[in-house]
């Protein structure tokens, strides 16, 4: 079964910077586009950025600026460079991928969520 690792988040004080990684586990899955979310206990998940296969990226309107996404197709890995935190940044941050590759010798997509990371801010 594949599925997205996350890594890099943790504490960091107002102002600082944090880089998340997210990659599929295994191999034979590559990653097609991908999106980072975030969720605060008691609110929906929000969508924060999204890098298509062709590397057009979005991100929302609250961390424009400051947060890039970005991708290393020979690393089959997203990254989410956050600069210039804020508390108000503190959340679970998840990754979503469109995946394709070969499984049961058929070519696949797949969507997959990461297990989330925690990105604390301090003020």
């Amino acid at each position: 079964q594949v599925q997205l690792v996350e890594s890099g988040g943790g504490l960091v004080q107002a102002g600082g910077s944090l880089r998340l990684s997210c990659a599929p586990s295994g191999s034979g899955f590559s990653i097609n586009s991908m999106g980072w979310y975030r969720q605060v206990p008691g609110k929906q998940r929000e969508l924060v950025a999204t890098v298509t296969s062709g590397g057009s990226t979005n991100y929302a309107d609250s961390v424009k600026g400051r947060f890039t996404i970005s991708r290393d197709n020979a690393k089959n890995t997203v990254y989410l460079q956050m600069n210039s935190l804020r508390p108000e940044d503190t959340a679970v941050y998840y990754c979503n991928g469109e995946l394709g590759g070969y499984s049961d010798y058929a070519y696949k997509y797949l969507e997959v969520w990461g297990q989330g990371t925690v990105v604390t801010v301090s003020s």
